[in-house]
């Protein structure tokens, strides 16, 4: 008859109300760790390729630097100084030269378009990205074909000479096409 009165009343319902507020109290808490657990992992992805993706020097890639701001395992940047039908010399920091790997895998950018080993000259500023191999070498998954420092613009094909810049200073007079000698007054 006493155990009757114990499984009856108020003692079980006292008893369900405390194992239901335990069971959401560690819903809860799975949930925040759940939840905690995502915001770490993706905090420690961001801070893992945080150097990949926003590495290098303060005042640009064309800036003297003195290989002090940058991180030149996974990539270089440099000027071309050969060009081959598969690889490139670029020198880099401190005037060291770097043999760059190029296969059919690899994309090569000048601004947005997309171009070849064969578009490449030398003196173009490049901006590697690749992964080194046992020979110091890197093979190259992506280069990016960079502006002149001085803020001309690379050659397009069959374009403007190098030393010419895209758009004349303004200081400079403007000229008509059709007479370009002769300056418009106005």
């Amino acid at each position: 008859m006493e155990s009757n009165k114990i499984l009856s009343g108020k003692t079980i319902q006292a008893l369900i109300i405390i194992i239901a507020a335990l069971i959401v109290i560690l819903l809860v808490f799975a949930a925040g760790m759940f939840v905690g657990y995502q915001k770490a992992d993706f905090s420690y992805r961001w801070g893992e390729n945080y150097h990949r993706n926003f590495a290098g020097p303060r005042d640009g890639f064309m800036h003297e630097v003195g290989g002090k701001d940058l991180i030149g395992s996974h990539g270089t940047f440099g000027q071309v100084l050969k060009v081959e039908s598969s690889t490139l010399v670029v020198k880099g920091n401190d005037d060291v030269e770097k043999v760059i790997l190029v296969d059919a895998d690899t994309i090569i950018e000048r601004l947005r378009d997309q171009i070849k080993i064969a578009d490449l000259k030398v003196g173009d500023n490049v901006v590697i990205i690749g992964q080194p191999d046992n020979s110091s070498q890197i093979a190259a998954k992506l280069i990016r074909v960079m502006p002149a420092p001085n803020g001309l613009m690379p050659p397009a094909p069959g374009g403007n000479n190098r030393n010419q810049p895209p758009f004349p200073p303004n200081n400079a007079p403007a000229t008509n096409s059709a007479t370009s000698a002769i300056p418009i007054t106005k």
